[in-house]
């Protein structure tokens, strides 16, 4: 996230830099317009191919584990990143204790079978 804003700040200077051309800036900065704008190009680049691993898509599903408890405080939340790789954790909330679960999921799939809430998570993270 950090390194996207970075990429708009430097966007930003870049139009300025162009604004500053157009208003009859020296001659020499119009040159080097083009090596400074290409460099960006490749940086915003380079910041969409690594945003690709990040954990963008993400969903939640509360629901109650057990018909005699309400308030959905039981959970399932889907992490994954544009590829549909990451993790479902779900928490299963009882009387007296609560239960933690992580399964991988690789390319929108997991190896272990979902719950239905699970599955439910995942394909509402999905773009």
């Amino acid at each position: 996230m950090l390194t996207l804003v970075v990429a708009l700040a430097a966007l930003a200077c870049a139009v300025q830099a162009l604004r500053t051309v157009r208003a009859g800036a020296r001659r020499d900065s119009v040159e080097a317009l083009p090596e400074d704008v290409l460099g960006l190009r490749q940086e915003v680049a380079a910041l969409r191919a690594e945003g690709r691993d990040a954990l963008r898509h993400l969903a939640a599903v509360r629901y109650d584990a057990f018909g005699d408890m309400g308030g959905h405080l039981s959970w399932s939340v889907a992490l994954l990143d544009d590829g549909g790789n990451g993790v479902v954790l779900t928490s299963i909330h009882g009387r007296s204790e609560a239960r933690t679960y992580a399964k991988s999921i690789a390319s929108w799939r997991c190896d272990l079978q979902l719950s239905p809430e699970e599955s439910e998570a995942v394909e509402a993270a999905r773009p």
